[in-house]
């Protein structure tokens, strides 16, 4: 499950340019609400500590559901965050989409889309939402049932914010997005299909964009920082470790909130 083995934990990076601006990319949170307050308590004090009066960026890099026990709470808080960010100006909110977001809405509409989702982690996000998932691969009609129960159970302005999330950002030198990018073709040529879901033939070669490509998706034990991409994701769920890097066109910083999981 986590992509470690065989492969360079570090490479050698060129300077990077984010266009000025300070960004702090999170990688995938999954229900994990205690882990995302206490990242962004520290992201808040990294960027005071830099003095800068600019309002600096926040990139989630999607999955913020599934898995962990949090999820709607952890969608209430970025929905919070986004209204702070539009309200005070104080810093920039953008959030993407990951398959996990992906996936659920297409439960939210097609209730064939249940048994495989329950089967990473959609189950606890049907809990958290107060709806109780069928016990295992329970006949359509028990599936429908608990679609059109959860859909009645999940808050209008929670599915408009995953409906609104983005599919991939750019500051700069670096391309944010959940799980990567298609080598050889160009970004305006990418496909959601990879954005969202992409793994092994993103991770094992060059992407030729001349950019650094952060993101998500796929759990590593420790956070990989290379010349061609960055994978932030450190498996918050099962790890309780949460991960952010702040780039700001010198080195990039992790910044990490790790607590014990919970029983």
């Amino acid at each position: 499950m986590f992509k470690s083995l065989f492969r360079p934990k570090q490479q050698p990076r060129r300077a990077s340019s984010t266009d000025g601006r300070v960004v702090y990319a999170v990688g995938d949170v999954h229900g994990r609400l205690d882990l995302l307050d206490g990242l962004v308590d520290l992201m808040t004090q990294d960027y005071r500590a830099m003095e800068r009066q600019d309002p600096p960026v926040l990139v989630m890099l999607g999955d913020y559901v599934d898995r962990g026990a949090q999820s709607a709470a952890v969608i209430d808080r970025l929905i919070d965050l986004k209204h702070q960010a539009v309200a005070e100006g104080r810093f920039e909110f953008r959030a993407l989409m990951g398959n996990h977001e992906e996936t659920l809405l297409h439960f939210l509409d097609d209730s064939q889309a249940g048994p495989s989702w329950v089967e990473y982690g959609g189950g606890e996000t049907m809990a958290s939402y107060g709806v109780q998932r069928p016990v295992g691969r329970a006949d359509p009609e028990v599936w429908e049932q608990a679609r059109q129960a959860f859909r009645a159970a999940f808050p209008v302005a929670h599915a408009t914010f995953l409906r609104q999330l983005e599919l991939m950002v750019v500051y700069g030198d670096y391309v944010f997005v959940h799980a990567g990018v298609r080598p050889g073709l160009p970004l305006e040529r990418q496909v959601a299909a990879d954005l969202l879901w992409i793994r092994n033939e993103f991770l094992d070669n060059p992407h030729g964009l001349g950019a650094t490509v952060v993101h998500g998706h796929t759990p590593v034990e420790e956070v990989f920082v290379g010349r061609q991409r960055i994978n932030v994701d450190t498996g918050a769920y099962a790890t309780g470790v949460l991960t952010a890097v702040r780039l700001d066109g010198g080195e990039p910083k992790i910044i990490q909130f790790s607590k014990a999981r919970a029983a």
